[in-house]
């Protein structure tokens, strides 16, 4: 089988590539297509998943890299798009051009996921169309951010042959296992909402919610505080701390010296240029900048001194979900995943193609959402708002509308203000150029 990886200069690549190395069933990926609008990018991460197949003993799917798009769809079985446009310097407008405003600036739950999905929509759909023309039995598996809203947008090009993934339920999903001493099982979980914006309900969160030093074990329980789940009687996607503690996640952004996409920025020139310099080090230049970028993820939001789980950061994350989905679909082996896909009637309140995040059973045909209960309360409010905040964004960048683009920012719930809604855009324009294209077309 041939997957080709779009975006696969990206950091996170050799994880992967990782995965892929531990499977030996017979019918695996045997070939890895590596595309970039880099290639400096694309050299320095083939030097590194080179260096895993070898340490590896030389086991592993052969690897080559284009920056010609349709040349690296062309045969592909699986597309794992991971792309990131406007590059982390767009990310660094998203987070700081908000923040400049006393807003949340995170590129998928901010306002600068907005701006982030304003310029991605285009590229994803010309990404689709490029698949349906030269790969048109390949199923897409989406990372791209923000992930529930690109996969959406490429949907309606191809369909549901497009799914998206995240490493957040899971997480969620093994750290309530663990502290009900109980073996993981997807399939019996009563998780929904929209990526990042999801709550596990049912009886393992119940028998959570009752016992608060059991509770306050794990890393949600301790982010949220046992006595405001218990009031929403309901375990959240580590996400959404920030529309429940907004005051408090954008003052703790404020408060360090570097916002993400700016920690970011900084650690990967390093890493390119390291590897560059000294190709023969590069697996192990990877290794020790990986062990960084994990212990620092979400430390906004967490106490002063207190380190992410090691069982969290050695459990793996999105590239086990992509190899399971790509194994079940392949193989017709059936599992259960949390994923991003088409609504059709799961979830009452929204529309049928509107992609949602909920458990889904696997097998040969692709995924199929699994029962949940529906969404009530103000769950449902906030899942409904976010959605149309989606549509809209995704309508605005294919009409290059930017009228639809200020309502979009306008009526986020992180965003206070229809003036503020208009000043972001035009801020946002004025700094990422691919942004600005998206109302020049």
């Amino acid at each position: 089988m041939r997957l080709t990886i779009l975006g696969g200069g990206g950091f996170r690549t050799p994880l992967v590539y990782s995965a892929l190395l531990d499977d030996q069933h017979e019918q695996r990926v045997t070939e890895v297509v590596l595309h970039d609008t880099s290639a400096a990018r694309l050299s320095a991460i083939e030097a590194v998943l080179r260096q895993q197949r070898s340490a590896a003993g030389g086991f592993g799917p052969a690897v080559r890299t284009s920056t010609v798009l349709e040349e690296a769809l062309a045969g592909a079985d699986f597309v794992f798009c991971a792309m990131r446009v406007g590059g982390l310097q767009g990310r660094v407008a998203d987070e700081r051009v908000a923040l400049d405003r006393g807003l949340l600036g995170q590129e998928t739950i901010g306002a600068g996921g907005i701006s982030y999905g304003l310029r991605t929509v285009p590229v994803a759909v010309d990404v689709a169309e490029a698949v349906a023309r030269v790969a048109p039995g390949a199923w897409v598996i989406n990372f791209t951010n923000p992930a529930g809203l690109v996969t959406e947008a490429m949907q309606g090009v191809l369909g549901e042959r497009v799914v998206g993934i995240c490493d957040s339920p899971l997480g969620l999903a093994r750290r309530v296992a663990r502290a009900l001493d109980v073996p993981l099982d997807v399939g019996t979980l009563d998780y929904a909402g929209l990526n990042h914006l999801g709550w596990l309900r049912g009886p393992g969160a119940e028998q959570l919610l009752a016992d608060p030093a059991r509770l306050e074990s794990f890393e949600e329980g301790r982010l949220f505080g046992a006595d405001w789940l218990q009031q929403l009687g309901a375990i959240p996607n580590e996400y959404l701390h920030y529309f429940y503690f907004t005051r408090d996640a954008v003052a703790g952004i404020l408060a360090e010296p570097r916002t993400r996409g700016e920690f970011l920025v900084g650690q990967q020139d390093d890493f390119y240029a390291d590897v560059a310099r000294e190709p023969a080090a590069a697996l192990t230049t990877w290794r020790a900048v990986r062990a960084a970028r994990d212990a620092t993820y979400m430390k906004e939001s967490r106490a002063d001194g207190e380190e992410r789980d090691e069982q969290d950061v050695a459990g793996g994350g999105y590239e086990g979900v992509a190899l399971a989905l790509m194994a079940a679909i392949a193989r017709g082996e059936q599992t259960a995943l949390i994923l991003n896909v088409r609504n059709g009637s799961t979830l009452p309140g929204l529309p049928a193609e509107a992609v949602v995040e909920v458990p889904c059973r696997v097998d040969g045909r692709g995924p199929a959402p699994l029962p949940v209960s529906p969404l009530t309360g103000h769950a449902a409010g906030l899942v409904q708002q976010v959605k149309e905040v989606e549509q809209r964004t995704i309508r605005a960048a294919l009409e290059g509308d930017p009228d639809l683009a200020r309502s979009a920012f306008a009526l986020h719930p992180l965003v206070d203000s229809v003036t503020v809604a208009g000043e972001l855009l035009q801020a946002y324009r004025g700094r990422i150029p691919s942004l600005e294209r998206v109302f020049r077309r």
